[in-house]
């Protein structure tokens, strides 16, 4: 029997791109040989390579004057790529960034290292608990790039439109919300997103650059952390993570035939609804972002006290309810719904929190 998995990572995939996995997992395509076998620079390999591109571009609706390339290292190590990239050829990036939550920080602590850093803004103070207002004025003119993470996987907040920067490139870590609802790529330098959440296994991470950013990379900046690099290489100049790459792939094709980002975002958004609403109307249940906040993606929630959320968490596994537990910064619980959650998987939570209520409260 599947488990309803609430991770925050590696997450559900869905059940359809899973058999289809399995059905090729020895013989992919009459290849012969598995995905995990093949040459990257094989012709088969290279269709899933150029596949995986075309569909998130029309996906993502992605403009021409922006090239996407698979990369590895995670979401992470991009939080050292974007100074090493964005330096205008010198080695002294100048970078504005907004911390709402543990990845923000700790991608404004690793950029420390490579030139003048500007903490914005930060909502740590209450607990990441909201977004920090910000207007155009708040930002350095004549800095390289503003970060924001958009979705905080950790304490449950999302940027619900993105902050004004005027001419200044906006960089978004994208990890926890790609392709869960519509985005306009135009409004951003470059994005970034770990797959292990919406788009397939751990391994392989997306990175969407505009084209004028390209050629501004540290002096320093390595080979293997350069854009540019994997660019010209179209994604293909080491050997890459064929296989997270092959799966998200599929999972690209299985949202393209459900209806895109349009579709998924209508299921996503009746998820995190049942979810809240739920929460919210709950005497035993509590929620702590501010409601104009609230991810839709990642739902923290509480019960009064430490030992009741423990008991909460052992119980859940009995009803098919796994990863629930919440990050041991914020304790608590937390729901993880991205795309592959379905709707019965919500439901099944909230009759077991409806049953543990009633039972504690």
């Amino acid at each position: 029997m599947r488990k309803f998995n609430f991770s925050a990572g590696p997450s559900m995939l869905p059940l359809k791109v899973l058999e289809r996995v399995q059905a090729g997992l020895i013989d992919y395509d009459g290849t012969g040989m598995s995905v995990m076998e093949m040459s990257h620079r094989s012709k088969p390999y290279e269709a899933i390579n150029a596949e995986a591109e075309s569909l998130l571009r029309k996906l993502m609706a992605i403009p021409d004057n922006y090239d996407v390339i698979f990369v590895q290292g995670g979401g992470s190590t991009q939080f050292e790529a974007v100074p090493l990239n964005l330096a205008h050829n010198s080695t002294c990036t100048k970078g504005d960034y907004i911390v709402t939550g543990n990845f923000a920080n700790k991608a404004y602590k690793e950029a420390l290292k490579y030139g003048d850093m500007r903490l914005v803004a930060s909502s740590k103070e209450d607990g990441y608990t909201y977004i920090p207002a910000t207007t155009r004025s708040d930002f350095r003119e004549d800095a390289d790039y503003v970060h924001i993470c958009y979705n905080n996987t950790i304490y449950g907040t999302r940027y619900t439109c993105p902050p004004d920067t005027g001419d200044v490139p906006l960089v978004a870590d994208m990890s926890s919300i790609i392709l869960s609802q519509k985005v306009d790529v135009s409004k951003f330098g470059v994005i970034y997103a770990g797959a292990q959440k919406n788009v397939g296994p751990a391994g392989v991470t997306i990175v969407i650059v505009r084209k004028d950013l390209e050629d501004k990379a540290s002096p320093l900046c390595p080979t293997m952390l350069k854009w540019k690099t994997q660019i010209d290489a179209k994604s293909l100049y080491n050997t890459p993570p064929c296989f997270s790459i092959y799966v998200a792939m599929e999972v690209f094709r299985y949202l393209d035939e459900i209806g895109g980002v349009d579709a998924i975002q209508k299921i996503n958004e009746e998820k995190a609804a049942m979810l809240y609403d739920y929460i919210d109307s709950s005497k035993l249940y509590s929620n702590p972002v501010k409601k104009e906040f609230r991810s839709m993606m990642n739902v923290p929630f509480f019960t009064p006290s430490p030992e009741l959320d423990a008991k909460f968490i052992a119980e859940s596994a009995d009803y098919g309810i796994v990863s629930i537990k919440g990050h041991k910064l914020a304790g608590g619980m937390r729901a993880s719904i991205y795309n592959a959650m379905p709707v019965e998987g919500v439901k099944a939570l909230i009759e077991f929190m409806k049953k543990f209520e009633k039972e504690n409260a």
